[in-house]
């Protein structure tokens, strides 16, 4: 009986097999859409680690099996068959990790380049010329992930982001692929096949990231927005910050006054949740920019808010900004290098003062 079922999977599988890589790769990012941790965790780092191991084991093999350098036997040539299913999940469960974090840790136009990258990447690795050709999508898919690890996980060990984490994060990406370039030279002496099989697709990833980086595309991982808002009032009392609003309660979609009614003598105070990990101490700038009808956006002010990490919620701070012009606005939250954290785009309108005015007082 389970040598049947055996053999009837063994035949879906090599029937579907382009369809079943596809599949396992998406069960990656929906698996770990629920378990996913905060990037300071432990646990997680640990698992992370583990999933490099265990990929950078299977390409190791999976050359030296395509060179004719190695071949399974016993009971690992049975497990070979399902080395690529295998694959296609640790890699779908790592990006899916490193996706989030990149979406939460930036404004929606830097989530959608890096949706775009990540989609474009795993269209690419299941296309049947791409199967074919000499540079392997699945190196470059590794390289994204070893370079995210590192790159994540140098802020968290630092305290702080910056150049100084991202270049610690190409060295160590490098360093890995070193590695594993002398690892496979001590069976394949042909470095132009090992340099077109390993070097090139993690170099050419590394390339890519810096130039997102130089072009302030790149999300400023750990860091993330959990809540933002414009505000009428915000006042600190007993450890709570008391956020006074207008906000009619049907316009559950917005953040707070982004319909900012401005009567004589308002100031605008803009209210902000930053999650960064245990021990991070930074700065980040809260910019204003106001949208001139007649020459674009105008910078108003860029105020520093220091941050301090461990708060699960994130660390609660505002900026108050006393002048102003009606219009439209936008408020942005920015690392010290310029690397965009969130952006809320909010209208200001005149209004002439009204002695019946009412606020609802929310609670953080």
């Amino acid at each position: 009986m389970f040598a049947s079922l055996k053999q009837r999977f063994d035949h879906i599988r090599e029937k579907y097999e382009h369809q079943l890589d596809i599949v396992f790769f998406i069960g990656g990012f929906i698996f770990d859409a629920f378990m996913v941790a905060e990037p300071d965790e432990v646990f997680s780092i640990v698992q992370q680690i583990a999933y490099i191991f265990i990929v950078a084991a299977l390409i190791h093999f999976e050359l030296l099996f395509r060179l004719q350098k190695w071949h399974p036997t016993g009971r690992w040539a049975k497990l070979w068959g399902y080395r690529n299913l295998l694959l296609h999940f640790l890699l779908g469960t790592m990006l899916n990790i490193y996706s989030l974090f990149y979406i939460k840790s930036a404004s929606v136009l830097n989530s959608i380049l890096f949706l775009v990258l990540m989609a474009g990447m795993i269209v690419a690795n299941e296309l049947p010329f791409v199967k074919k050709s000499h540079v392997s999508f699945k190196v470059g898919l590794y390289a994204i992930c070893v370079f995210s690890f590192f790159s994540i996980l140098n802020p968290v060990l630092l305290g702080f982001v910056g150049w100084i984490p991202f270049g610690l994060a190409i060295a160590a990406t490098l360093l890995v692929f070193f590695i594993q370039f002398k690892q496979l030279k001590k069976h394949v002496p042909d470095d132009k096949t090992l340099f077109r099989a390993i070097l090139f697709p993690g170099i050419s990833v590394l390339v890519v990231f810096g130039i997102f980086y130089f072009m302030k595309w790149i999300p400023p991982v750990p860091l993330s927005v959990r809540e933002q808002g414009v505000y009428h009032l915000i006042e600190k009392k007993e450890g709570e910050y008391l956020l006074s609003t207008e906000k009619p309660w049907w316009k559950f979609w917005q953040s707070g006054d982004q319909e900012f009614k401005a009567e004589p003598g308002d100031k605008i105070y803009f209210y902000a949740q930053i999650y960064s990990p245990a021990k991070f101490s930074d700065h980040v700038y809260v910019q204003f920019a106001w949208d001139n009808p007649k020459l674009g956006w105008q910078g108003a002010d860029r105020i520093p808010l220091k941050i301090v990490g461990g708060r699960k919620e994130g660390y609660r701070g505002y900026a108050i900004k006393s002048n102003y012009t009606p219009g439209d606005w936008r408020v942005q939250v920015v690392t010290e290098g310029g690397l965009e954290i969130s952006r809320l785009y909010f209208t200001v309108e005149s209004v002439p003062k009204n002695e019946t005015r009412s606020f609802e007082v929310l609670k953080k």
